[in-house]
C-alpha cells in the first residue's frame, strides 16, 4: 500500500515539475502564463515564527517558477501531512482538517503589498467555483497580515479581497501556519497543491494565467 501511495506521489510530483521546467530560462514569463513574484527577504516584517517570514516587498520577477531541483521527490512528499491551527478573516477557527474535505487543495500565499498576486486573485477567485468541492478547494494564506493585527492592515487586506473577487477563504499568518508551510517561502505568491491526507504534492512559485492553473489542477485530479 505505501509503495504504491509512493508511486502515486511520483506521478503527481513529475505532473507539478512539467510546469516547473517550462519556466525555465523565460525571462518574461508570456510565453508560459507567468504572470511574476515579489521576492521576499528585503526587511519585511517580523513573522510568525521569530524571523523574516518571506514578507518583504522586493523586486518584482517574472516567470520566477521553482525549478525541479525543489519539486519534492516522492519520498520527500511521503513525508508527515501538514499540520496547523489558524483563524480566517472573519475569526473562525480553521485547521489542517479542512484538507479532508477535498481530493486536492490549492493554497495560494499572498501579501497585500504583491503586485503579481493581486493581478492573479480575480482568476484564481473564478477557479474556486468551477470545480465541485469534493474534488477541488481553494483557500489563501496572507503572508503579511497576522492574527491580532491591526485593524487599518485586516481592512486593507479585506478591501483586496473584495476588490480583486477573490472569494474563497483567507488565513491570517500565525506561528501554526509559519511552521507548517511558510518557512521555505521566499517570494509570494507561493502556490501549494495538497492532497486529502495533508500531504504536499508540490509548489510552483509565481503568479500564473487561469488556463494554466487549471491545466495543472485538472492533471493532478485525474492523477489522484
Amino acid at each position: 500500500m505505501k509503495r504504491k501511495y509512493c508511486c502515486r506521489l511520483k506521478l503527481l510530483t513529475g505532473i507539478l515539475a512539467v510546469f516547473m521546467l517550462c519556466g525555465c530560462g523565460n525571462a518574461d514569463g508570456a510565453e508560459n502564463g507567468s504572470r511574476g513574484t515579489e521576492n521576499a527577504g528585503n526587511g519585511g516584517a517580523e513573522s510568525a515564527g521569530g524571523g523574516n517570514a518571506g514578507t518583504a516587498g522586493g523586486r518584482e520577477t517574472e516567470g520566477n517558477v521553482r525549478d525541479s531541483e525543489n519539486t519534492p521527490s516522492s519520498e520527500e512528499a511521503a513525508t508527515d501531512p501538514v499540520i496547523f491551527e489558524g483563524k480566517d478573516m472573519d475569526g473562525n477557527t480553521v485547521t489542517s482538517d479542512i484538507f479532508a474535505q477535498s481530493r486536492l487543495t490549492m493554497v495560494n500565499v499572498w501579501a497585500t503589498y504583491c503586485n503579481p498576486c493581486l493581478r492573479e486573485m480575480p482568476e484564481l477567485g473564478e477557479l474556486a467555483g468551477e470545480y465541485d468541492s469534493a474534488d477541488f478547494q481553494l483557500f489563501g494564506i496572507i503572508s503579511d497580515v497576522q492574527e491580532g493585527a491591526e485593524e487599518e492592515k485586516l481592512n486593507k487586506a479585506a478591501g483586496l479581497i473584495e476588490q480583486t473577487g477573490a472569494d474563497y477563504p483567507h488565513l491570517l499568518l500565525n506561528e501554526s501556519l509559519y511552521y507548517a508551510l511558510l518557512t521555505d517561502v521566499s517570494g509570494v505568491p507561493t502556490t501549494f497543491f495538497i492532497d486529502e491526507n495533508g500531504v504536499v504534492l508540490g509548489a510552483v512559485v509565481g503568479a500564473k494565467e487561469k488556463s494554466v492553473w487549471k491545466e495543472i489542477i485538472d492533471g493532478l485530479l485525474e492523477a489522484l
